[in-house]
């Protein structure tokens, strides 16, 4: 896209009136990186501090700042000029078109003139940055609405949003601290990516935005501190080897692991950028899905480990903090994360990390202390769990549920269905969970055996789900043989009367079927 340019000289007035529009859900970005050499001609010319999304230039040398990119239709700009107008109208000097917002339902919502930025100095010979929302339907940063004719102060990776706070429209950098914040980042990094905002916090480190220079497209970059791993110059080593290993790996719900890069001090290991939130967040949202939403998302689950599976990857940490959802939509496609840390650590100082919190962990692990001789089962555990959590709506093994030890409920599988919470639920899909919260790992369903289970066979999910997974792509053959069909007539094992208990179950306040999927 491209912000049309007008004039030089910034105007200012209130915004004009404009009519609402729906929400949108932001697509996340596919990975693509390059553009032209700041010898080359752009596609299109930079004009009064607009930069094309072709320009590679890193720093613009009379720029004071950039505004890079979050939703669709707007550009890079880079801020030359002490102030900058906004908006629809064709006196702003960044003008948002119409021809450059047709994927954004937002648009009719933007003001003529919707906001203005400007720089003043300050008494400490430095600047100060301001944003000013001139519009009638909202300009908000960091989800906090301004208020119109309203100033606020503009830091350093603020996030700016327009009509409504889904509308994310750009982040806010100051060039003097994003070069004092790179100062320390591998060189190969920085030639290929620009740092931005933090995103969130993990065991492991903090997760933050990043953008490809020259095409701006966005990527999560997970920062990994080795000092909390004793991670031996051997595994130093190995980490090249590991990272060609995880960047081979392709399935629709498995994020895409884009570049890893090294320091001596950290690891920067990039990401396919999954905007639809965590199914942790979801679930505490809607409190339990209802039973056929819970399974198109868990069989999902299931073929994405059975596909680590067979490439000899244990994911050992699966949690819903680790599946990433594609859309605000429950029927969504979902990706599974963090599948690569063990690799990058090393699985001691993983488990060892771990243990310290135990909810989704197999008994085999917490015996152990993290120090291995377990296998893949323990993935299934945490499938399990994870099923458990989707259709009760909290975790099998908690002191909030009992007042006991989470390590002593794991190891002894101390969990209950309380019939508040389970009598929506069918019998098939509660022994599926009894199956894989198995304690002994010998007995537990395998990871194939959980696609072979009654409840997971059903034909309508799967085509559901493979029409997420493969949307415009040539369907892969069915990963479940012999798929059960509904059928008012189908008698064996029962499936029709337990599938008539569950639909004709009335939600109540401790049974809410209320996780829509549209």
């Amino acid at each position: 896209m491209s912000v049309s340019v007008a004039e030089n000289t910034p105007s200012s007035s209130s915004g004009d009136p404009s009519s609402h529009s729906s929400q949108s859900q932001s697509v996340p970005s596919s990975m693509d990186s390059g553009g032209s050499t700041a010898a080359t001609v752009p596609t299109q010319d930079m004009v009064d501090g607009v930069m094309s999304s072709d320009e590679e230039e890193d720093v613009s040398p009379c720029g004071w700042g950039r505004l890079f990119p979050l939703g669709p239709g707007f550009q890079l700009v880079e801020l030359i000029e002490d102030e900058y107008m906004f908006g629809r109208g064709s006196m702003n000097n960044c003008r948002f078109d119409a021809t450059q917002f047709k994927l954004n339902a937002h648009y009719q919502a933007f003001s003529t003139k919707h906001l203005k930025i400007v720089r003043k100095q300050n008494n400490n010979n430095g600047f100060d940055v301001f944003i000013t929302d001139l519009s009638s339907n909202g300009t908000y940063v960091n989800g906090e609405k301004i208020g119109k004719n309203k100033t606020h102060v503009l830091n350093h990776n603020d996030e700016i949003s327009l009509s409504v706070t889904k509308n994310k429209a750009y982040i806010f950098q100051e060039l003097g601290k994003s070069q004092e914040e790179v100062a320390n980042i591998p060189e190969d990094f920085r030639k290929k990516y620009t740092l931005s905002k933090l995103l969130g916090r993990g065991a492991f480190g903090e997760v933050r935005l990043a953008f490809t220079k020259g095409t701006c497209h966005k990527f999560a970059v997970k920062l990994i501190s080795k000092r909390q791993f004793s991670v031996s110059p051997v595994s130093h080593a190995s980490i090249k080897d590991e990272v060609n290993i995880l960047k081979a790996l392709n399935h629709p719900c498995i994020i895409e692991i884009a570049d890893v890069f090294e320091s001596p001090d950290m690891l920067y290991i990039v990401l396919e950028l999954v905007e639809g939130g965590e199914l942790f967040d979801r679930v505490v949202s809607v409190k339990r899905f209802e039973e056929s939403v819970a399974k198109l998302l868990f069989y999902q689950m299931v073929v994405a480990v059975e596909y680590l599976h067979s490439k000899g990857i244990t994911h050992r940490d699966l949690k819903p903090e680790n599946i990433l959802l594609c859309s605000d939509k429950n029927e969504t496609l979902l990706k599974i994360t963090d599948f690569g840390v063990s690799k990058m650590v090393g699985e001691q100082s993983l488990m060892k990390t771990l243990c310290g919190t135990p909810s989704y962990l197999a008994p085999e692990v917490l015996r152990s202390a993290g120090l291995g001789g377990y296998s893949k089962a323990v993935d299934c555990w945490s499938l399990g769990c994870m099923l458990y959590i989707c259709l009760g709506g909290y975790a099998p093994f908690s002191d909030e549920v009992e007042p006991y030890d989470v390590n002593k409920l794991i190891l002894a599988g101390k969990y209950t269905f309380p019939k508040q919470h389970w009598k929506c639920v069918s019998d098939e899909a509660i022994d599926l969970i009894k199956k894989l919260l198995t304690v002994d790992p010998s007995k537990r369903l395998t990871i194939q055996q959980v696609l072979e289970h009654p409840w997971i066979k059903d034909e309508e999910v799967i085509e559901k789900a493979n029409r997420l997974m493969y949307s415009g792509k040539q369907m892969p053959p069915p990963t479940v043989t012999n798929v059960k069909k509904r059928s008012s007539n189908e008698k064996e094992d029962e499936p029709a009367s337990k599938r008539e208990k569950t639909d004709k179950c009335e939600p109540d306040e401790n049974c809410a079927a209320n996780a829509t999927s549209s």
